[in-house]
């Protein structure tokens, strides 16, 4: 059973031709075929919203649907069999979504697809930008045809079947309902005599290095859009764009939490109770040198500003975070072991309030008094 059309375009029942073609575009942006390469629920989604559109943008269609539903349109809407039947309706909302042009012209240019890869940097890559080399395998026009898709000496001919109008009318009872042309899938010319290198493609596979400048501060999950380094275009159109999805390896020292570094330095047992001078290790190689405060507690964290990453947006650097971790040693010499000892019998005698109250909470729990 369709979904209600209504509810595909998340608008109200009551919602106004403007409303409902704001919408439209909203959706067929988000599910169109160009932005989704390889994603069919998109690509039935993308439909779905097609045909929702079809229906309520048109006031008689609307009226029988309000009235009797998906039934009371049956033989009536002629519904779209593929994404060249949509753009043909639809080519003014494409254009405005688009740009123009494009896949939308029947029988003209068309641009090629987007295409989609990824980019693996380095911490220390992200917290300053780099440049890296991608490999991305793409089409470009036939070097034989020049992307006609014509053998040499050949060219297309306008269409028998639809007269170059890229679409056919077909009768059904008492309607007439216009699809794409079956012989040239709306181009409005067929080629009799095909390129040899392309089949009539008109496009062949070629494999590019390009080089991509990564951002400073840049973070897993962020993409970047490479303008016209998709697929090459039909019939002398423009490139689709390459999306770049980023990924960022974890470092063995620090954690990223959003523009700000985690960084965990352990220190030992009588440096934490007195105080003292430890380097602590930037992402660049370098260190520098905190103050651990006497009395400093395990898991307490020391903020250094500035010292994080870069806001790949322009906002202000993130911070250092420096979590200080006490260690206790494992094994012990007789010296070390001679001073612990003494330490231990002098906290016995010398019971700090802390310790005190703990002992006493744990008293009032065993007998009962509070």
């Amino acid at each position: 059973m369709p979904r209600d059309y209504y509810e595909v375009l998340s608008v109200e029942r009551t919602a106004t031709v403007e409303v409902i073609k704001k919408s439209y575009k909203k959706s067929a942006a988000k599910f169109h075929p160009d932005r989704n390469p390889g994603d069919d629920s998109a690509a039935e989604r993308f439909k779905e919203c097609a045909e929702a559109y079809e229906v309520l943008s048109d006031p008689d269609k609307r009226r029988i649907y309000d009235q009797y539903g998906h039934e009371g349109l049956k033989g009536r809407a002629g519904g779209f069999q593929s994404a060249e039947d949509i753009f043909g309706q639809f080519g003014d909302i494409f254009g405005d979504l688009f740009g123009g042009g494009g896949r939308r012209s029947r029988g003209g240019p068309r641009r090629g697809q987007h295409l989609r890869t990824e980019v693996s940097v380095s911490l220390a890559e992200a917290a300053t930008g780099v440049e890296k080399e991608i490999t991305v395998d793409r089409t470009k026009p036939c070097t034989r045809c020049g992307g006609d898709g014509a053998e040499p000496g050949h060219s297309a001919v306008t269409c028998s079947t639809c007269g170059g109008a890229g679409q056919v009318i077909q009768s059904q009872g008492f309607f007439r309902v216009q699809t794409t042309c079956p012989a040239c899938r709306g181009q409005g010319k067929t080629i009799d005599v095909r390129c040899g290198q392309c089949a009539g493609a008109g496009r062949e596979r070629d494999r590019v290095t390009l080089d991509v400048k990564v951002p400073a501060g840049i973070d897993t999950g962020m993409q970047l859009r490479l303008s016209g380094e998709g697929d090459a275009g039909e019939k002398g159109g423009p490139r689709g764009d390459l999306f770049v999805d980023v990924h960022v390896r974890p470092h063995p020292l620090f954690e990223r939490q959003d523009s700000h570094l985690l960084c965990r330095v352990p220190i030992g047992f009588a440096q934490a109770a007195l105080g003292s001078s430890v380097d602590v290790p930037r992402l660049d190689g370098s260190t520098r040198t905190v103050e651990i405060p006497a009395g400093t507690q395990p898991g307490e964290v020391l903020r250094l500003r500035g010292e994080g990453l870069p806001d790949p947006h322009g906002g202000r650097p993130g911070d250092l975070h420096v979590e200080v971790q006490v260690e206790v040693p494992k094994s012990l010499d007789a010296e070390q072991e001679k001073l612990f000892r003494q330490l231990a019998e002098h906290e016995k005698r010398n019971v700090t309030p802390e310790r005190k109250g703990f002992f006493e909470t744990i008293k009032d729990l065993f007998t009962g008094e509070e």
